[in-house]
């Protein structure tokens, strides 16, 4: 677990940096930017939603393929070179669909002129997009996730705060700064390629003779359809909302639904370098390793993740104060997001485990489900309920996705991530929500989000160091009052 815990810290800073950016960015930037015509703010979010679904189809299963194929293949050149050229093929099949059904395809949208006038943007993302998560793939391969990481959540953040200071200080018209926007994706992809090109992980043989072909393709099927599944629940909610409503009421979701997915910060940096390491064990066979990474990812993701939850809904309401007037709802968005972000981080890396298992085809399986489950259960909420609906939906489905994972691994495997820490883990958490719900406020906003904050990180923080509920962040605090005392 030390190559987690290492790559873990760093992952988690370019996590935690990008997030107060992306904060910034959400919260205050956009909104007030966007507050005349939050309908840009919506184009931009379908733009992205639609590009991220197109691109996981148009990629072919590839990266995730490449990440449970690259230990045990020998010719890495050939399968770099798979690895290149699939996602091309799929991304030259996806432009002509459009160019052929472009019509049919905004009807069945019920695209906007505006969509319409800028749905070309789509393919630029969707080309950008793709090739990098190859390239994240690689990277992560080489136990590099760290990279990637800084690329997408520092450098693409940073970036796109600077042009929306310039138009929202009217230095650029919104059509050159949507013109910036996709072009920040294109600076991170050759970035990222420079990067692998310079460390030597990047090198090609024109050439598939030495790879099991049949093996790649046929996991690479089911990746995609599972893969693809999942990117298609993570966005349908937006995707459903542009096509029942309207673009205002996607930038609405977007801003309540980024602020009920911090949580999830955390269990980002651990996956990314799980990853690899599970595919390893997979591949040695070595069942107590997976286990390990199972039960360590779980009740850390727990443990950070549920304090982000805890201080965000506890000044929920002061939060929402501060937004422009157009913004102000969706308090209910960030906690069904955030309660099913919750339980999915605490689930920790299950689908991890089953995509680099022999069980990878229950994969496919459960990701049908839950697109079926989160379609039905849009198209009755959303209607009824607005954005609250989509949340409500999106919040079902992702509870039974990870209840059905948990008990498919528990019966195939023999394993499961809880323990008697993850329950008192939790009781701490509910006890300080009561006692913080009696404190009085200051009747400043801004003071009272930080005392409550710090209340928050005081109770919690000596409880869990001294009842030892994860053994990772007790290493870390030991190694760190080490290093000090050495100083």
């Amino acid at each position: 677990m030390g190559v987690i815990r290492n790559q873990s810290i760093k992952n988690s800073i370019s996590f935690y940096i990008g997030m107060s950016i992306g904060a910034v960015n959400t919260i205050l930037i956009y909104p007030n930017v966007f507050n005349d015509q939050p309908e840009h703010w919506g184009l931009l979010s379908i733009l992205v939603a639609y590009a991220t679904l197109i691109g996981t189809f148009s990629s072919l299963g590839i990266p995730k393929t490449f990440i449970r194929f690259f230990p045990a293949i020998k010719e890495k050149g050939q399968l770099y070179f798979l690895s290149l050229v699939t996602p091309l093929f799929g991304f030259i099949i996806s432009c002509l669909g459009y160019w052929v059904f472009k019509e049919e395809l905004f009807v069945l949208l019920n695209a906007s002129p505006l969509l319409q006038e800028n749905f070309f943007y789509i393919f630029l993302l969707v080309f950008f997009i793709s090739f990098y998560d190859v390239l994240t793939s690689v990277s992560r391969s080489y136990l590099d996730a760290a990279t990637p990481i800084f690329l997408n959540e520092i450098f693409l953040k940073l970036y796109c705060l600077i042009i929306l200071l310039f138009h929202g200080f009217k230095f650029i018209d919104f059509t050159t700064f949507l013109q910036l926007y996709v072009a920040g994706f294109l600076f991170k992809f050759l970035l990222l390629f420079i990067i692998q090109i310079f460390k030597g992980n990047l090198y090609f043989t024109i050439s598939v003779g030495a790879l099991k072909i049949k093996e790649i393709l046929e996991y690479g099927i089911y990746v995609l359809i599972g893969g693809a599944s999942v990117m298609f629940v993570s966005r349908l909610d937006m995707l459903m909302i542009g096509v029942l409503l309207d673009l205002e009421q996607v930038a609405f979701y977007t801003l309540a639904f980024y602020i009920g997915s911090v949580i999830k910060v955390p269990g980002k940096s651990i996956v990314s370098i799980s990853v690899p390491l599970l595919s390893k064990a997979w591949e040695e066979q070595d069942f107590k390793q997976i286990q390990t990474i199972y039960s360590k990812s779980s009740i850390n993701q727990l443990i950070v993740g549920g304090i982000f939850f805890l201080c965000v809904w506890i000044n929920i309401d002061a939060i929402f104060s501060i937004l422009p007037e157009k913004f102000s709802h969706g308090k209910w968005v960030v906690m069904y997001i955030g309660l099913a972000q919750l339980f999915n981080i605490a689930t920790g890396v299950n689908g991890a485990i089953i995509v680099n298992s022999k069980y990878y085809r229950y994969d496919l399986i459960t990701n049908v489900l839950l697109v079926f489950f989160t379609i039905v259960t849009n198209y009755i909420l959303i209607p009824i309920y607005g954005i609250d609906g989509a949340a409500m939906a999106t919040a079902l489905s992702v509870f039974l996705f990870n209840l059905i994972r948990l008990i498919l691994i528990k019966v195939k495997m023999g394993i499961q991530p809880f323990s008697l820490k993850s329950v008192y883990t939790i009781l701490i958490f509910l006890i300080i929500y009561i006692l913080i719900s009696y404190l009085p406020l200051s009747g400043n906003i801004f003071i009272d989000i930080v005392w409550k904050s710090f209340i928050v990180l005081g109770i919690f923080i000596p409880l869990l160091l001294k009842l030892e509920l994860s053994e990772d962040i007790n290493k870390i605090v030991s190694d760190t009052r080490k290093r000090m005392s050495k100083n």
